[in-house]
């Protein structure tokens, strides 16, 4: 390859080779060019009215956004020749803003919760986590049934398993079994979803 121009890209040299510092077009793209930031020329021009203005250089676009009291915004870059358009960008910023707002506070992010049960369970305490695992499922989260084994317990799982199956009946009206009942180590697990 041929000898770079002084100042045209920046090289540095890695194990005695040449490598040029390369710009991304997302690193350029991630907030619109407004007003005098925009370079290029010819341009695409679009009202604020959302009327096609025709193809125009920066200095014309410029002052015809100037006169109607907006700004010039491109909004896309990448087109061949690049659009912009005429708008209030204060309000526009504000606009996206609000917007995403909006849909983080509308988004609900789904949680695991757990609920822990032993074989030997009361049926007071079992419908007192049961209650729990039906309020958590009610909120729209999945629910965890741990079962824990201490000491000799281990040797009868089909006691723990009794259990299991007790709260999925119980819960069978608001949730479905989403991971059947498993061993882990000295507990059974189950996963519950909402209907």
């Amino acid at each position: 390859m041929g000898a770079r121009s002084a100042g045209s890209i920046p090289e540095t040299r890695v194990f005695g080779f040449p490598t040029y510092e390369v710009f991304t077009i997302s690193e350029a793209t991630k907030a619109p060019r407004v007003n005098r930031q925009i370079r290029f020329s010819p341009l695409r021009v679009i009202g604020a009215d959302g009327s096609q203005l025709g193809i125009m250089d920066v200095e014309s676009a410029l002052s015809r956004a100037q006169e109607q009291g907006y700004d010039l915004v491109e909004v896309a870059p990448l087109a061949r020749p690049p659009v912009v358009r005429i708008m209030d960008y204060g309000k526009y910023k504000f606009e996206q803003a609000k917007m995403a707002r909006l849909a983080k506070k509308k988004q609900h992010v789904i949680e695991l919760k757990e609920v822990k049960f032993r074989p030997g369970i009361d049926d007071h305490d079992f419908m007192t986590k049961t209650r729990h695992a039906r309020a958590f499922l009610a909120d729209g989260n999945k629910v965890k049934v741990t079962l824990m084994f201490r000491g000799r317990q281990i040797a009868h799982p089909e006691l723990g398993r009794k259990v299991v199956v007790r709260v999925a009946q119980e819960l069978a009206d608001v949730a479905k079994i989403e991971a059947d009942p498993k061993f882990e180590g000295k507990s059974m697990t189950m996963i519950l979803a909402p209907k």
